[in-house]
């Protein structure tokens, strides 16, 4: 019937069942993004991010939010991020280093890159 509707916009829908099906999208597509979110933050834990970097505060590291704050608006920001974080580096922050995560896989930098970018 979905299928249907779509393709003939003649066929009359009640509203309640239209309402229904714009929550029942809506909801869908909040719990996949509040579960993204926390998956990531997940991995960030697992892979030790925590204990340098907060989301809000500086602690040996920047904050997540300033990190994003400073590439906000570079096309190569998930690129540079994930660079940083696989490869380590020192000067950008300050002169403590930031010791590489050469471990993580290409997925999960990047998977952490983006979440790190959407920290505002």
């Amino acid at each position: 019937m979905v299928m249907n509707f779509v393709a003939n916009p003649d066929i009359t829908v009640d509203r309640s069942v239209r309402h229904f099906i714009f929550k029942a999208a809506s909801l869908a597509f909040a719990v996949f993004f509040a579960t993204s979110g926390q998956a990531n933050e997940t991995l960030a834990r697992k892979s030790d991010c925590l204990g340098c970097h907060a989301v809000a505060a500086k602690l040996v590291g920047p904050s997540f939010r300033d990190v994003a704050a400073k590439y906000a608006g570079q096309p190569d920001a998930v690129e540079q991020v994930s660079t940083s974080i696989r490869s380590g580096g020192v000067g950008k922050w300050g002169e403590i280093p930031m010791p590489p995560h050469a471990k993580l896989s290409p997925a999960d930098v990047k998977k952490l890159a983006v979440w790190v970018l959407n920290s505002k």
